[in-house]
């Protein structure tokens, strides 16, 4: 080990027998940053850009790019039927028996047919598992994502399905003949092309970080207002009751305000129907499958015995035409026909698209990172967009809405042993053989069945409330996010209040980033180890040298900042030289010592800017005007290249060095040679 001098010394003094396990022992020259840079080969020619690209050109492999862009053409001949085709048939068949349930109510939520949601369950599965990287995640329909589709379609669907009314469903008229007239249908299908369109335009200028603008009290905040959003749109079937639709801001609370007034019209078999579901949906939830979890490794299917179950006492009971329970309707046999959506729609939900692509492509990306890092295979962020961008595309032509992927379906699909995407191909064959024959079946279901599930379903997002401790534990500006978010979601409008909410955020962002760290560093005797000399006792300032670290990029926004919290912290003026010089004609001791040179050590500045190099040179200018001479330490490869480039080394600049025990060892030379 090396002293502050740079001198051996004995591993062995004054250290506890237990941190002298290892040591080392150095002995090199002093070191200028030009010379360590000869000396590791640095190169910091960059090729121009011409060269660059004829580069890229030259390193094309066509075979490489054709096995990125489909990536089953990559994993597929390699897959293993001994050790993974067991687990993804037996995680297929459990994810499609939640996908039944799950797609039909949540093809109702978006505000179409409940067969919407099992057309998404098929045709998504089958683009992604051809396209898409992450080997767990479910796609298909999600809460938060046809809650989104609902308020589009409630904006542009001029010709609106009614709800089934003793099994009898008809359309309302449009509101004005004059105007253009779209179905729910078709109002969907334009978002899902436009969502995809903008997946792709994304993969294309590479923003597949764009995901990392939603901070996590941004999605906890959202999606915990968004589960409000959902269960206030669901008390209606419910409650058995009917209410108007309302567009724009504040719909929420004037939902409750009309269920308040409708409370008394409830219609009691409904109500009845729904206690009963919910009861037993929490009962499964919450002691039978985990009980059953222990004992078996498939999955207790709840939600589709409480689906069947409920279809059947419907059809014997006869809910809908006798007791005027709200029933799902119409479900037809097999595949929709191919139809492009309305070219005329396209511009109209373009805007509201916006927020669908970036909510449901962080959605997929924080799932599919997750189980990613579980298993230990990579999720490429570009790869994703393409994916998601095709599956809703390809989506768009058979009536699907904006996919995404579900966060319980994903989980489950882990739990029950599924290993690739040939889970999504084994799910996506038996909802076929439900789209084929046993849709009908399901006609007599209540909808107040599918708004149960939805509800207990709810849990965990609704349970994300108490992340409140959590970000305020973190820091008064996760909180803030969160609050912000989470009220503005829930009080004002999804669209609007994510808006809100991501704008919060950035400022957040920027307020953190505009928040910087600086410190006086001194050496721990005979380590030659420098650490803040506020945080750690025996650290010790060396003579006649103050080490100033700052942490956080310098440009022209902080530069201000950092001058001020130099001369702050390091104390250097002509007015305390002067002073200085009075004590030191006193003789040693007399009080306060001179101030030879300033050590900057920027191995905590990620980047600086030309702003930046123009304050380094005035204070270097001033510092040498009071006699103290300037050195800087530890620049990252960036920040020595632009000061390289701002002419700031070199002669009349600055020393730089690769450590700061070097640029110590160069000020302790300089001034026992003054």
């Amino acid at each position: 080990m090396l002293n502050q001098k740079g001198n051996a010394i004995d591993s062995n003094a004054k250290v506890k027998p237990e941190y002298n396990e290892l040591s080392y022992l150095v002995t090199r020259q002093c070191l200028h940053q030009e010379e360590f840079n000869q000396l590791s080969q640095y190169d910091r020619v960059k090729p121009p850009p011409i060269e660059a690209i004829v580069n890229s050109v030259r390193d094309f492999r066509c075979l490489n790019t054709l096995l990125n862009f489909i990536p089953i053409l990559r994993w597929l001949p390699q897959y293993s039927i001994k050790k993974d085709l067991l687990g993804d048939i037996t995680a297929g068949i459990t994810v499609a028996v939640m996908q039944i349930p799950q797609g039909m109510a949540y093809g109702l939520l978006a505000g179409v047919q409940a067969n919407v949601g099992l057309y998404m369950a098929f045709f998504h599965c089958l683009v992604y598992a051809v396209l898409g990287t992450s080997r767990h995640i479910s796609m298909g329909a999600f809460a938060v994502v046809s809650l989104m589709t609902a308020k589009v379609v409630a904006s542009y669907a001029t010709v609106t399905p009614v709800e089934m009314i003793n099994g009898t469903s008809f359309d309302l008229p449009p509101m004005d003949p004059s105007e253009p007239q779209y179905t729910a249908i078709q109002v969907v299908t334009a978002l899902s092309f436009v969502v995809g369109c903008y997946h792709l335009i994304m993969s294309l200028i590479r923003l597949g970080t764009l995901s990392a603008l939603l901070s996590e009290p941004l999605v906890s905040g959202f999606t915990t207002a968004a589960a409000i959003h959902v269960l206030v749109s669901q008390m209606k079937d419910l409650l058995g009751v009917s209410i108007p639709r309302y567009k724009g801001s504040f719909k929420n609370i004037l939902a409750l305000r009309d269920l308040a007034s409708e409370l008394p019209n409830s219609n009691l078999p409904t109500v009845y129907t729904s206690v009963i579901v919910i009861l037993f949906m929490i009962f499964m939830n919450e002691y039978l499958k985990p009980w059953s979890s222990t004992k078996c490794r498939f999955p207790i299917p709840a939600e589709l015995m409480a689906v069947v179950g409920g279809t059947m006492a419907s059809y014997y009971i006869r809910l809908g035409p006798d007791f005027a329970v709200k029933l799902v309707g119409e479900i037809p046999i097999g595949l929709p026909a191919p139809e492009m959506p309305p070219v005329s729609l396209l511009k109209l939900v373009a805007v509201d698209a916006i927020a669908i692509t970036i909510v449901s492509y962080s959605i997929v990306m924080s799932m599919g990172l997750i189980f990613a890092q579980k298993e230990g295979y990579e999720v490429r962020a570009n790869q994703e967009l393409i994916a998601m961008g095709t599956t809703n595309i390809v989506g768009s032509f058979f009536s699907c809405v904006p996919t995404a992927c579900s966060l319980s379906r994903s989980l489950i699909q882990h739990q029950a042993g599924g290993k690739t995407q040939i889970t999504a191909v084994v799910s996506s064959m038996l909802i076929l053989v439900v789209l084929l024959w046993v849709g009908p079946y399901f006609e007599t279901l209540p909808r107040c069945v599918l708004a149960s599930i939805i509800f207990v379903a709810l849990k965990g997002m609704l349970w994300q409330v108490k992340h409140i401790k959590k970000f305020q534990r973190e820091g008064s500006l996760e909180l803030f996010v969160w609050l912000v978010t989470f009220l503005s979601v829930t009080i004002i409008d999804i669209d609007i209040g994510l808006l809100i909410g991501v704008i919060f955020s950035l400022v957040a962002l920027y307020i953190k980033g505009w928040k910087s760290y600086y410190s006086l560093l001194g050496t721990v005797p005979e380590t030659a180890i420098y650490v803040d000399i506020g945080s750690h006792q025996r650290a010790e300032e060396v003579p006649h040298i103050k080490i100033f670290r700052y942490s956080g990029p310098i440009n022209f926004a902080s530069r201000a900042t950092f001058k001020k919290a130099l001369t702050k912290e390091v104390g250097v003026s002509q007015k305390l030289v002067q002073r200085a010089s009075r004590y030191e004609a006193a003789g040693d001791g007399a009080g306060l010592q001179i101030i030879k040179t300033v050590i900057i050590d920027l191995s905590s500045v990620p980047h600086i800017d030309t702003a930046a190099c123009k304050v380094f040179n005035d204070l270097k200018k001033e510092m040498n005007t009071v006699g103290v001479s300037t050195l800087i330490a530890c620049p990252a490869d960036c920040v020595y290249e632009t000061l390289l480039h701002a002419e700031s080394i070199g002669e009349g600049g600055f020393h730089i060095f690769p450590t700061i025990h070097d640029a110590v060892l160069y000020a302790q030379g300089s001034v026992s040679t003054v």
